[in-house]
């Protein structure tokens, strides 16, 4: 239940139509969704890094998924009562219900044709909200759209998701959790799955919204634009270890869309394996060659880690270690 909202809202209408790279600048149908759950000063460098956007979102929307730690309640309270902050904000407090509920809480409040949903401990360069725009402006039958990540924390690298369409997204996830969507889709496919609470609801939202527009395809921009941040304890890390438990579960809810796609689900999980191994391969044979350190697919692997397979969390487990 929510038990406390402070809004500052504004009342221009939203359309869902293209506008100028001049209008972008000065107004845009993005409204921003960030969920925090005990994120202390990180929510606040969320903020700051929609509020400096090239092309700023027509409003943040902030979900606290029912904080405990006194640090975190305060910093939204900082934020609550930042006048300088140039963005109107709209602040939902609930008792703790998973990211897909909170992340489904902010958006059953915007308005826009187009929503961002952000992790409170994440951040954005000035420029993601208009690159991004401008891939979904362009495509009709786009639904969503994001870019390349920057991995900071335990880990620096980057990390390339290729987006696709729905025959991509079976054999893994092919998009960041930070993404722009249009608003529609999530109401047509019944948004973010809210039982599912040990990870790979992003993974699930986004077979849903394919599933549910079959000629869509979802987007992104070449560029590291999110700063992604990593920890050994991070739940994206942690889900890994119920990964086939969490496939199962995906397949299963999505059965129809596998049974249309199955050569393309087993060749894309038959794909990632088989780079994988020779991968490993490479990394044996060079050890024995060498007497010692890593062959260039080893490093390349540390430096950009495959996204949606695993691959960030071998990479985080890999330098933790180190």
């Amino acid at each position: 239940m929510i038990s406390a909202i402070y809004d500052r809202r504004s009342t221009r209408k939203f359309s869902d139509k293209p506008i100028s790279k001049e209008g972008m600048n000065v107004n845009s149908d993005v409204e921003a969704v960030v969920t925090s759950f005990n994120q202390e000063n990180m929510i606040y460098e969320a903020v700051k890094s929609l509020c400096r956007q090239t092309m700023r979102p027509k409003r943040i929307i902030i979900v606290d998924d029912g904080s405990t730690d006194k640090e975190s309640i305060q910093v939204l309270h900082q934020i609550e009562t930042d006048s300088k902050l140039p963005v109107p904000i709209l602040i939902i407090r609930q008792q703790n219900g998973g990211v897909s509920a909170a992340r489904n809480a902010g958006i059953r409040k915007t308005e826009a044709p187009f929503v961002l949903v952000l992790d409170g401990d994440d951040s954005l360069e000035p420029g993601y909200m208009e690159e991004v725009c401008k891939l979904l402006y362009a495509n009709p039958t786009m639904i969503a759209a994001s870019s390349w990540m920057h991995i900071f924390g335990v880990l620096d690298a980057v990390a390339r998701p290729g987006g696709g369409n729905v025959s991509a997204f079976l054999s893994h996830n092919c998009c960041p959790a930070t993404h722009i969507f249009r608003r529609r889709i999530w109401e047509q496919c019944g948004g973010y799955d809210e039982t599912m609470r040990s990870g790979f609801e992003d993974w699930d939202f986004f077979l849903s919204m394919l599933e549910t527009a079959p000629d869509g395809f979802i987007g992104i921009v070449e560029k590291p634009l999110i700063h992604y941040r990593t920890t050994p304890v991070s739940s994206n890390i942690k889900s890994m270890d119920k990964r086939l438990e969490l496939m199962r579960f995906i397949i299963g809810k999505h059965v129809s869309i596998y049974r249309e796609h199955v050569a393309d689900a087993v060749l894309g999980v038959e794909a990632i394996s088989m780079a994988r191994l020779y991968g490993w391969e490479s990394e044996i044979m060079q050890s024995k060659l060498t007497n010692g350190g890593m062959c260039g697919m080893s490093d390349q692997f540390m430096e950009n880690p495959s996204y949606g397979d695993g691959g960030i969390a071998a990479a985080v487990r890999i330098a933790s270690a180190l």
